[in-house]
């Protein structure tokens, strides 16, 4: 994310880590976006509300670098990002998870 910053900063302590996967994410047309932004096979940003409960969503579909972490005691029930090193990214929080 070089040209774009994000404003939150989040403090998710490991144990509220529950996966970290790294493929695409099931998306329904159900889903209540709030704040946020959606652009059909360009961009989901931002909160959304769905059936699994809250997730926040940084995705930009014309990459597959999906890093998907689901949390549990936190607010957001999933977070959803596109990153270049989603692959070292989601070894680095599994290997932290069994750790913890």
């Amino acid at each position: 994310m070089s040209a774009a910053r994000l404003h939150k900063l989040w403090e998710i302590p490991l144990p509220h880590i529950q996966e970290a996967t790294i493929t695409a994410p099931k998306t329904t047309w159900k889903e209540l976006r709030s704040p946020g932004t959606f652009i059909p096979g360009f961009i989901k940003a931002g909160t959304y509300y769905t059936d699994r409960g809250k997730e926040f969503w940084l995705v930009d579909y014309r990459q597959a670098n999906y890093l998907t972490i689901e949390l549990q005691n936190e607010s957001y029930q999933r977070i959803v990002l596109t990153l270049e090193d989603n692959e070292s990214w989601q070894k680095r929080l599994c290997d932290e998870i069994k750790v913890s």
